[in-house]
Order: C-alpha cells, then structure tokens, then sequence
C-alpha cells in the first residue's frame, strides 16, 4: 500500500502537474540560467529516447521523435513543476553512421562541455537498447561521463521487445559493465515505454536524483 512518503506516489503526483518545454540551446551560449536541478537523458540515436521522456511526463509528444535518427543536435530542456522544481534535458542522440565527421565532433563538443561545466546536473541517464546491450558507442559515453564526473544510471529500454531469459542476461551484462565505470550507478532499470515496465521506479529515482541536497 503506498503512503503519501512513498517516492512512486510522490514522484506520480510531481509528474502529473504541469511539464513545459522551455527551449532548445544549440550551443553553451544559449543554456537556461543554472537556478535548479538538472537531470539529463542520453543515448544512442533510435534507443527509444523521446518515449522515455514522454512515458515518464504521461504526456505523448513532449519529446519529439526524430524521423531521421540523429536530426536532433540540440540540448533540449523542459520544466517540472510550478513553482519550477527541476528541468529535463534530452541530450542529442548519438551513434548514427550517416553523419558527416564535422556533426560528430560538434556534438562531441558540445555534450563534453555540458557535462564538464554544468554544476546544477545531478544526474544523466544513460539509455541502452536493451535488445542490443552495451555497444561500443555506449562505452565511449561512459568513459565521457566518468572523465567528466557525472553521476549516471542507466537505463535498459525496450525490455518488452526481448524474452524475459535473453532481458535476464543482457541485465547482468549491463551491471558487470556498470561496476567497472567509476560514475555509474550500481543499479540498472529496466524499462519499456510502450508497457510502463519500470516507468514509475525511474520517475521517483530521477524526482530523488534531483531533490537530493
């Protein structure tokens, strides 16, 4: 039975009130001002990034999906709470094949200097396609994410899409992988948008990561 203490039931009532898209910064010269927590979302293009973010808001198209995996090269940042209690940001996707070198390193830039100079980010989310696992494009976010000290969780996506033996395996794999980077969070969530798998535990973690003092 939930109380009113209970993180879920807190986190659910938090993103049921209002969520609004503030702006997207295309550069560090367009960031919000650093007045209140920060969580950020990162994956790789095609992880099921804007469903996340939709699925845990309840709403449906807060985050938008790209068509074209990889289009959005932007931070994109969204209000929760009135008064203002944190912001979302949904990072760029990374990974896509078709980009040419020059996108890559804007990207590579601009998210090493988001996570580097941030101070008010208390958390990333790391997405994984958890038909796929850790790929090494993923690696090379963890290691960008440890270099720059950013406390992450990650977060399997999709989980509806594989048999519960193969999501079981790929789980573990993920946790052996997560112990071995010195800013991951030890506990990996598994998720489906599509089904609220692990929706209402990843909205109260990310509600906790954010009011944390």
């Amino acid at each position: 039975m939930e109380t009113e203490d209970d993180p879920v039931e807190r986190a659910r009532r938090l993103f049921a009130g209002p969520i609004e898209f503030l702006k997207s910064a295309p550069g560090l010269q367009f960031l919000p001002d650093p007045d209140v927590p920060e969580i950020a979302f990162s994956g790789r293009s095609n992880v099921g990034k804007s469903s996340l973010i939709n699925a845990l808001t309840g709403r449906k198209s807060l985050a938008r999906a790209s068509v074209t995996p990889g289009r959005t090269q932007e931070l994109n940042f969204f209000d929760v709470g009135n008064p203002l209690t944190f912001r979302l940001v949904d990072m760029p996707g990374y990974g896509y094949a078709k980009a040419p070198p020059r996108v890559v390193e804007q990207w590579k830039r601009l998210v090493r200097d988001f996570l580097r100079g941030r101070v008010v980010l208390k958390r990333t989310m790391l997405l994984i396609d958890s038909r796929h696992g850790v790929k090494p494009v993923d690696a090379e976010m963890m290691e960008m994410l440890d270099q720059a000290a950013v406390g992450y969780r990650i977060v399997l996506t999709k989980a509806d899409k594989i048999k519960a033996s193969e999501l079981a395996a790929v789980t573990a794999a993920t946790e052996a992988e997560a112990r071995k980077h010195s800013a991951a969070y030890p506990l990996v969530h598994v998720t489906s948008a599509e089904k609220g798998m692990g929706i209402p535990e990843l909205r109260a973690a990310v509600m906790q990561d954010a009011l944390e003092t």
